[in-house]
């Protein structure tokens, strides 16, 4: 009985033996095939090379000379480089056996299919094959694609800048040839001069957008930001197209502006408004209204500040409003030409919203009119803050006042109580007068 039961041991632990051994066998190939992390690192890699790898920000691919994958970065799957333990670019891979038979570096650019997308969209990268000891090869690949984006952005812009300025200044060449060949003629030398100053007033418009465009995109808003009125910026932005709505005889409104405040840089916040009421004006016919309305939106963030501003203008067609807030693009280049626009006004609106964290949006229809509405932070919660105006005291922003700053405060809301019940209510921001 004893012996029975020695012999089932000695066959139980000869099992147990053989398992652990096949086991310990499957754990060690397993560990040479590539993961996706950090792929396994061979003993043939030389010294501190798993180190550099790990902290390049290019992606990294190490192959030995059967071109089987060696280590590669979490980067090179992300990118589509490696599938299944083997390089899957095939140019990429010619390089590679190129270099392993002479030892010359090369470098190529490549556009590979993006992954995961049905838009046929490619990646631009940069490879760039080096041997690595006497049996390995080390390719290095950069996704340069922002960078090729960023730079055709930076090409159009300058092929658009180009292009607008060589109109007005062709045509400032022209008419000073024209008024030196008219001397003698006061009418015409009159009229080219007129035409003349209407052209650099043009050009000055559009470098002065331009320099307002870079200001935008290149401050940070809330460095120099502050609680804002906003009726203080619909006046501004009111007076600045005063004398072009008289021109056409265009009614401007005001309504709801009172007591609302936004957080953001005054400079930017009425360079947007004023073009939107700009616009408003210009692409309006004759006879017609402008309304500015602003209102206090609730919101999961905090309460938001809408301002719309309506027109009763030509409008924008479905395919045009898509493309409106880019730079130098215009719904009609010629009637641009005729209102002095440059089609930078508003990507600046664009701009200065995203900057104070709010948006811009549009609503619109052909020969009925259209809506900007800018939606943005309001400063704080005005209502709960406000408090009455006494000589000697403190206004509603913490400035002291005196009794000339009440009733100038008080006059202007009575003023603008007066206009509002002349005018009636304006329509809500998404909707036409």
């Amino acid at each position: 009985m004893n012996a029975a039961v020695a012999a089932a041991a000695a066959i139980a632990g000869a099992c147990t033996g053989a398992i652990a051994m096949l086991a310990f066998r499957w754990s060690e190939r397993d560990q040479k095939r590539p993961t996706r992390t950090s792929l396994h690192t061979d003993a043939v890699l030389p010294p501190g090379v798993d180190t550099v790898l790990s902290v390049l920000r290019s992606s990294a691919v190490v192959l030995d000379e059967g071109d089987a994958v060696v280590k590669a970065s979490s980067a090179a799957y992300a990118l589509g480089l490696v599938r299944g333990g083997k390089l899957a670019v095939e140019p990429m891979l010619k390089m590679a056996r190129d270099t392993r038979r002479d030892g010359e570096i090369r470098q190529v650019e490549l556009d590979l299919p993006r992954r995961g997308t049905g838009r046929g969209e490619a990646l631009a990268v940069s490879a760039r094959v080096a041997p690595l000891g006497s049996r390995l090869i080390l390719l290095l690949v950069e996704d340069l694609t922002e960078a090729r984006r960023i730079e055709a952005v930076r090409r159009d812009f300058v092929a658009n800048v180009s292009h607008e300025l060589k109109t007005p200044v062709g045509a400032l060449s022209l008419l000073s040839e024209a008024v030196m060949d008219a001397s003698d003629d006061p009418e015409a030398v009159e009229r080219f001069a007129g035409r003349m100053q209407i052209e650099a007033t043009r050009l000055t418009n559009l470098v002065q957008e331009l320099i307002d465009l870079s200001r935008v995109q290149n401050d940070d808003p809330l460095e120099d930001a502050e609680a804002v009125r906003v009726d203080e910026l619909v006046a501004e932005a009111m007076d600045r197209c005063r004398h072009q709505a008289g021109t056409k005889e265009i009614t401007m409104a005001a309504g709801g502006v009172g007591d609302l405040r936004i957080w953001g840089n005054r400079g930017q916040l009425a360079a947007a408004l004023g073009n939107l009421v700009e616009n408003a004006v210009n692409y309006s016919p004759a006879r017609t209204r402008v309304g500015i309305a602003a209102r206090r939106v609730n919101a999961p963030g905090g309460d938001l500040i809408e301002i719309a501003v309506t027109d009763q203008g030509i409008g924008i067609s479905e395919k045009d409003r898509e493309r409106i807030f880019e730079r130098f693009y215009r719904v009609d280049p010629a009637r641009s030409r005729a209102t002095g626009g440059t089609g930078l006004g508003l990507a600046i609106v664009k701009h200065v919203a995203a900057s104070h964290g709010g948006e811009v949006t549009v609503w619109s229809s052909e020969g009925q009119g259209s809506t900007f509405t800018l939606r943005l932070p309001e400063a704080g919660s005005v209502r709960d803050r406000r408090k009455p105006l006494i000589a000697g005291g403190l206004d509603d922003e913490g400035r002291p006042s005196d009794g000339d700053t009440a009733d100038h405060d008080t006059t202007h809301d009575t003023t603008n109580e007066q206009a509002r019940a002349t005018r009636g209510p304006l329509p809500a921001p998404e909707v036409l007068p």
